[in-house]
């Protein structure tokens, strides 16, 4: 497996969809491109810019719903990509006990932040999908972009998109 950290979200300029950046931490510093969901994509920002909701929000509420369980997030892993759908698991552990949930990476990532738990991506997966980017501006933290920054991207993107965008 190959630890990444979350990079980016972005929204794609060409396709005005939201994209996870996860690049690799150690090696070439290749990335890993997920296309996601603008709810999910909303959703990470959200707690990378530490935004607070009134109420807790799905991932904040499984967040939540595993630690009065005693349940630790140890790890997020991207594991393959089939017929073009990206799939992740969350492993967990509860004691000496362990076991494997499946995932949408989006969740799953979602799910890391608001824990902290380290992500991680197959080799073969990496090897098949990672590219080498080069991605605007520096590390996350000086990122200069405010959560309502991000939020308006994600209603711009909204605001444009059809009925007919969703066809396959």
């Amino acid at each position: 497996m190959v630890e990444v950290r979350l990079r980016a979200v972005r929204v794609d300029l060409q396709s005005q969809t939201p994209v996870l950046l996860l690049q690799e931490t150690e090696g070439e510093g290749r990335t890993l491109p997920i296309f996601i969901g603008t709810p999910e994509a909303t959703a990470i920002a959200y707690a990378l810019q530490g935004v607070t909701m009134p109420r807790p929000m799905t991932h904040d509420l499984i967040k939540d719903l595993l630690s009065s369980l005693d349940v630790e997030v140890e790890r997020v892993v991207i594991t393959e990509l089939r017929s073009s759908t990206y799939f992740a698991e969350l492993q967990l552990r509860r004691g000496t006990s362990r076991s494997t949930v499946s995932s949408r990476p989006s969740d799953a990532v979602a799910v890391a932040v608001r824990t902290g738990s380290p992500l991680f991506v197959s080799d073969e997966l990496m090897d098949a999908e990672g590219i080498l980017l080069a991605i605007d501006g520096s590390d996350d933290e000086d990122d200069d972009s405010t959560p309502e920054e991000l939020v308006g991207q994600f209603r711009q993107f909204l605001d444009t998109i059809k009925p007919e965008d969703f066809g396959s």
